[in-house]
């Protein structure tokens, strides 16, 4: 594994758990600009979709809801 994937890797995982954290602070617009319009896999939506149900924000679980999957 090359030191650009390495980075990759890194700042997508710090990605996930910024998204993770403004999901679990109720931060709508915060977890609005994290998602952008980017496509993620089916494992990754279904557990944002559940911490956001556990957060009682309706509008934020519609937001994850919508992203669309990534093939």
């Amino acid at each position: 594994m090359g030191s650009n994937e390495t980075d990759q890797n890194k700042q997508s995982i710090a990605h996930f758990v910024a998204l993770e954290t403004a999901i679990a602070n109720g931060e709508e617009l915060l977890v609005k600009e994290l998602l952008g319009n980017h496509a993620m896999p089916d494992i990754e939506k279904s557990y944002l979709v559940d911490l956001a149900k556990l957060s009682n924000k309706r509008s934020i679980t519609e937001l994850i809801e919508n992203i669309p999957l990534k093939e």
